[in-house]
């Protein structure tokens, strides 16, 4: 019996994946439907193999997607919300253009819902899970918190990131979760260690928001995230605060805003709300505090000794940390940024207040003598106080990523800070370009080496001088030197022996061509299927490679020219500080011929 033949596109990649168009056709949903629905449920187009397969021999580039995707979209509920949507929509246009406004007002009366509860918990089956892929709501709804209302963000949505951001805020403050935090030019980063998982998020730097002039961003898009990505946050700070015995949802301490409506779309009274609450800690259920001393066990045979020991340190170095600014007290000056301040802060277990005269929600006044540290950002005051440091903000970046307080005579007020260097980057990172300071704090013996070279550089321009300086006088006791190390010689002659060896003459580039040549035959070994995947990482890391060169170069060509600054300074100053030395010479020489 013959087997039957199969038709073409039938199996394989090009039964796999479907078009977009088609997917649309099947679900029978219009294409913002569509975008909503896969955003919510997370689905996403993918990248086959084959194109030409998969999209049946047809030219072009188009949007796939798996076909097993779509038919689990088939038995989404929301898609008959999202169809009601659309019912409710013809109903009150329709209603609308005849002026019939009591079924209007019945409509909108019981115009449908849209929940998303049941799809956090399909998404997101453990508590753990929503941690892993907390990032980018985060970032998003701090994000959606600064914005006013726009034409596809509404003021409520805005509000509840408003109100679901703080919240959080205050779970990472009250844990004592915080880790690293850097200052970049897309806003401050943040990395909190929760339940074991590390989330990371970015705070946009406070400014005013500036309207586009053309549609650059799809504000559409993105509100249909942060709808998903709100009821994610809220079922997060819900297990947080049950976790840290916190009242759920938590009552901020807010000013009363009954002064008028010019009050309630004043920016600046939100900001300074937010501020004020992070300011003060949230009432708990008991006094049970949640602390978690994990004893790292010995148990695994797999673990070196050693391995077990750095992690126990490390670990130490964590339980430190929470306790970083324990006992200091802080006073923000009226430029400094307040809300990353407060927020840094409060989670290593300072005290920080601001002028009460300028924004709300101060704890203590500017004159109180308790004070350890004022925060400033502006190169001089008139007015000082001895028993308190004015550094500059910087510096408890810094402290809190090193994991100590830091010296502060680096920065005082009007001082050149040092290079601020992210926590972020792997410590063990290949191809990439690590500046000379980073080394330093990386490996001890590096910073003594960058140290002593800097030292040198400016130890140098002192020596050229004093070889001019010997050049000038003559040279008189060059002969006695010449003296001393010709005896030196003959002393070592007596001492040492030497036996005589055998000659081997070896090829200098011998060596390296052995190496090369095997080389060149492991990629011969490479497969056909694998030659362009290994062609394009071999350009990839020659394109790193002249990266990291330019940068080093360029690095050497500032330091060069620092030191030629320096240099100059030196020999300028030694120039100034010269006929005075020798008047002192003069004098004392004459002192001298009067005593004798």
């Amino acid at each position: 019996m013959v087997a039957k033949r199969k038709k073409k596109y039938s199996v394989g990649e090009g039964a796999q994946f479907m078009s977009r168009k088609a997917a649309l056709k099947k679900l029978q949903l219009s294409l913002n439907d569509f975008r909503r629905l896969c955003i919510i449920k997370g689905i996403y187009p993918r990248e086959p193999r084959n194109r030409k397969r998969a999209q049946k021999g047809q030219s072009g580039i188009k949007t796939l997607y798996h076909v097993k995707d779509i038919q689990f979209l088939l038995h989404e509920p929301i898609i008959w919300k999202l169809r009601d949507y659309k019912i409710f929509n013809k109903k009150v246009g329709r209603a609308r253009a005849i002026k019939d406004f009591e079924r209007l007002h019945r409509y909108l009366n019981n115009h449908p819902t849209l929940k998303l509860d049941h799809i956090v918990k399909e998404r997101y089956p453990t508590f753990l899970d929503a941690l892993r892929d907390l990032d980018d709501c985060l970032t998003l709804c701090f994000l959606f918190s600064t914005f006013p209302s726009l034409a596809h963000v509404p003021r409520d949505q805005s509000a509840l990131c408003q109100r679901l951001t703080m919240e959080f805020l205050h779970a990472v403050i009250e844990a004592k979760a915080l880790r690293k935090v850097f200052i970049s030019i897309k806003g401050y980063y943040f990395q909190a260690e929760i339940k074991g998982e590390t989330v990371t998020w970015i705070v946009p730097h406070h400014f005013s928001f500036e309207p586009q002039h053309r549609a650059e961003v799809d504000f559409k898009i993105m509100s249909t995230f942060v709808e998903f990505y709100t009821i994610l946050l809220g079922f997060v700070n819900f297990r947080l605060y049950h976790w840290l015995n916190l009242y759920y949802p938590p009552k901020f301490n807010s000013i009363n805003q009954n002064e008028g409506e010019k009050d309630l779309v004043d920016e600046n009274v939100y900001v300074a709300e937010r501020i004020a609450a992070l300011n003060f800690p949230l009432s708990k259920t008991s006094n049970e505090v949640v602390e978690e001393d994990l004893e790292i066990d010995a148990f695994n045979n797999d673990e070196s000794p050693e391995k077990i020991e750095e992690l126990k340190k490390e670990a130490e170095k964590d339980k430190q940390l929470k306790t970083l600014f324990k006992g200091l007290k802080f006073f923000l000056n009226r430029e400094v940024p307040r809300e990353p301040l407060v927020f840094i802060i409060r989670c290593f277990g300072g005290e920080v207040s601001w002028d009460k005269s300028l924004f709300v929600g101060s704890t203590f006044d500017e004159n109180d003598e308790s004070i350890t540290h004022h925060i400033v950002d502006r190169p001089s005051m008139e007015k000082h106080f001895i028993s308190r440091y004015y550094i500059q903000p910087q510096w408890l970046f810094d402290s809190v990523n090193c994991r100590e307080l830091l010296p502060v005579n680096k920065y005082f007020m009007g001082e050149i800070l040092p290079p601020h260097l992210s926590p972020f980057i792997d410590k063990e990172r290949d191809q990439q370009y690590i500046p000379p300071e980073e080394r330093a704090l990386l490996d001890a013996s590096i910073e003594h080496m960058y140290k002593k070279d800097e030292e040198n550089d400016g130890e140098g321009v002192d020596d050229d001088e004093e070889d001019e300086d010997n050049e000038e006088d003559g040279g008189e006791n060059e002969d006695d030197e010449e003296e001393s190390d010709n005896e030196e010689e003959s002393q070592n002659e007596k001492k040492l022996s030497v036996t005589p060896g055998e000659v081997f003459k070896e090829v200098p580039w011998e060596k390296s061509r052995q190496e090369r040549q095997e080389y060149r035959l492991r990629e011969k070994l490479v497969k056909n299927k694998h030659r362009k995947l290994y062609k394009s990482m071999m350009e990839g890391k020659e394109k790193r490679a002249k990266e990291i060169w330019l940068l080093r170069k360029k690095r050497r060509l500032h330091d060069a020219e620092k030191a030629e600054d320096t240099k100059g300074k030196k020999k300028v100053a030694k120039k100034e500080n010269g006929p005075a030395k020798k008047n002192e010479a003069a004098t004392k020489g004459k002192k001298k011929s009067k005593i004798n």
